[in-house]
C-alpha cells in the first residue's frame, strides 16, 4: 500500500492513447464508474458542477464507463462521449470502457479495490457511479456508495483541496 502505487498507474483513453497517472501528482482526483443508462446516471450534472468549481484548484475527476451493472452502458467509447458532452455538458476525462469487477478488471479498479474496502466491507464495486477519492499523496481518502451525490460529496472534496 504505498503512496507512489497511485501514480504508477496508467489507463487506456477512447482515442488508443495511454493516460499516465504520474500526471496527477498532487493533485486531488475523484474517480467513478459511470454508465449512460442507469437511474444515476444525472449524478454526471453534479460531476461537472464539482469539476468546473475546483479543477483551477487542483481536483480532476476521471470517468470510467463500464457496462457491468445491468447493461445499462451499451455504448461504444464514441457513443458515451456524445452522450456525455450532449446531455450533461461533460468536461473532465472520460477513459475507455472497462469492466471494474471480474477477471478482466482494469489495473485502476484492481488497485483501488485493494487499497479500500466499500459498503460492509465488500471488496467490489457494488453499482454505477460508486467513488473513490485520492489525495494529493495519491492516497484513497474515502469511498462512497452510488447513492452519495456529488452534492453530498462537495464539503469532503473541498477540505482535501
Amino acid at each position: 500500500m504505498s503512496d507512489s502505487g497511485f501514480y504508477s498507474l496508467k489507463t487506456d483513453l477512447p482515442n488508443g492513447k495511454t493516460f499516465d497517472f504520474a500526471a496527477l501528482k498532487g493533485k486531488v482526483v475523484l474517480i467513478v464508474n459511470v454508465a449512460s443508462k442507469c437511474g444515476y446516471t444525472a449524478q454526471y450534472k453534479g460531476l461537472q458542477a464539482l469539476y468546473a468549481k475546483y479543477k483551477d484548484q487542483g481536483f480532476e475527476i476521471l470517468a470510467f464507463p463500464c457496462n457491468q451493472f445491468g447493461g445499462q452502458e451499451p455504448e461504444d467509447d464514441a457513443g458515451i462521449a456524445v452522450f456525455c458532452e450532449r446531455n450533461h455538458g461533460v468536461t473532465f476525462p472520460l477513459m475507455k470502457k472497462s469492466d471494474v469487477n471480474g477477471d478482466t478488471t482494469n489495473e485502476v479498479y484492481k488497485w483501488l479495490k485493494n487499497e479500500t474496502l466499500g459498503v460492509s466491507g465488500i471488496v467490489d464495486v457494488k453499482w454505477n457511479f460508486e467513488k473513490f477519492l485520492i489525495n494529493k499523496e495519491g492516497q484513497v481518502a474515502q469511498r462512497w456508495p452510488s447513492s452519495k451525490t456529488p452534492e453530498d460529496i462537495d464539503a469532503d472534496i473541498a477540505a482535501s483541496l
